[in-house]
């Protein structure tokens, strides 16, 4: 069974989402992220993707408060990313609750960092933000392409360690339009010991099923929720 995972993405301290990862095209769901962690859990949730996108501008972490007061009152499992480039970063990040953090643009531009992290921390706690665009890595809050290719670039942090990759399709993200599941498909084929978090492009419980089928081991979610595409009684009903 996929597991499905909620994502709130914050800016001074609310519930936002963007389109394609563009700060310009923002829209406020929540003044409190809080509430809607709490309609996560009581819908039998039991992770969270949670991102700074405050920190992944100004490329240190900033709402810290916000992962605390979640990690405090709810009992979610978060993942949480969001301009994380250094051991600071990740002390604060661990402190306030996160159990598992993303690293992204740091695995691309410095990656004897993000392996050291994966030394110290440990696979079951370092995830690989693999971002794509037309499948070449794209970082720096997606405002820069690479010429990495995304297959090969997540082949070499497998080899050294890694086994959980959340990959976004920049072009799908925010856009409810589908997932990239024939690019996922492809990924498993290729590794199929990854657990790959599917994210981007989910516009409804259809989309979740057919990852589901595909054996796409996690989903990331947002934007469907917060524009009521996908219900929580749905969510409820696909877990049970």
């Amino acid at each position: 069974m996929i597991e499905i995972i909620p994502a709130i993405d914050i800016i001074e301290g609310k519930c936002v989402r963007l389109s394609q990862g563009d700060y310009a095209q923002k829209k406020v769901y929540n003044e409190n992220p809080l509430e809607v962690a709490k309609e996560f859990e009581s819908a039998g949730i039991r992770r969270l993707h949670l991102v700074d996108l405050d920190g992944a501008k100004a490329k240190h972490i900033v709402n810290y408060k916000v992962l605390e007061s979640i990690a405090t009152h709810t009992d979610l499992t978060i993942d949480f990313g969001g301009g994380l480039k250094s051991d600071e970063d990740l002390r604060i990040a661990f402190e306030s609750g996160a159990k598992m953090v993303t690293g992204g643009s740091i695995a691309v531009k410095e990656p004897d960092t993000f392996l050291s992290w994966l030394d110290k921390f440990g696979a079951e706690r370092i995830i690989l933000g693999a971002d794509v665009k037309e499948e070449k890595i794209a970082v720096g809050g997606w405002i820069e392409s690479t010429t990495l290719d995304l297959l090969p670039f997540v082949k070499d942090f497998v080899e050294r360690g890694i086994d959980k990759v959340i990959c976004t399709d920049i072009s799908k993200d925010g856009m409810l339009k589908g997932p990239s599941i024939d690019l996922y498909k492809r990924m498993l084929a290729e590794i199929p010991s990854l657990y790959l978090i599917a994210s981007g492009g989910v516009s409804s419980m259809k989309d979740i099923e057919e990852l589901n089928e595909a054996k796409v081991p996690a989903v990331i979610t947002g934007k469907a929720i917060y524009e009521g595409r996908i219900k929580m009684e749905e969510i409820v009903s696909f877990l049970s």
